[in-house]
């Protein structure tokens, strides 16, 4: 344990990040195409022409959730904490759906698979995420919703 983070759980996050990364790769060698939460989204949803077919994008969405839900039931739950009121989560949601279409990808696009590819565009788009996520938890620290 991390005496800085005594939550930090460096093992789980190695793995998990292994995880990701294998998948990522596999999806751009395997088809050609980035593996971003949004766009692969937005394709299953069918409001997006382009992309991975649908079938794998709903594959791939459908999985995000059920990954969760295997992880939950060998490990015995997962613990989840959410703020007292639904309202920063809605308007947050909002926000990053607004900013996946402004930014022309989410943070696993630009910040896993841009990032590996070191796409100029990601690497902005990156560093924008991080700047707005130490912002927001700034500021909610100092309204006290966190």
């Amino acid at each position: 344990m991390l005496a800085a983070f005594p939550h930090a759980m460096p093992v789980e996050g190695l793995i998990g990040g292994l995880i990701i990364g294998v998948a990522a790769a596999l999806m751009l060698l395997g088809l050609g195409r980035i593996a971003g939460v949004s766009g692969l989204a937005a394709r299953a949803a069918g409001i997006a022409a382009g992309g991975s077919p649908r079938g794998i994008a709903i594959a791939f969405v459908i999985g995000l959730p059920l990954g969760g839900w295997i992880v939950a039931l060998m490990t015995g739950g997962i613990k989840t904490e959410f703020p007292p009121s639904l309202i920063p989560l809605i308007i947050g949601g909002l926000l990053v759906g607004y900013g996946t279409r402004l930014g022309s990808g989410c943070t696993s696009g630009h910040g896993v698979c841009g990032m590996s590819r070191l796409s100029p565009r990601s690497l902005i788009a990156t560093a924008i995420f991080m700047a707005s996520g130490f912002l927001t938890v700034a500021l909610m620290r100092i309204g006290g919703m966190l």
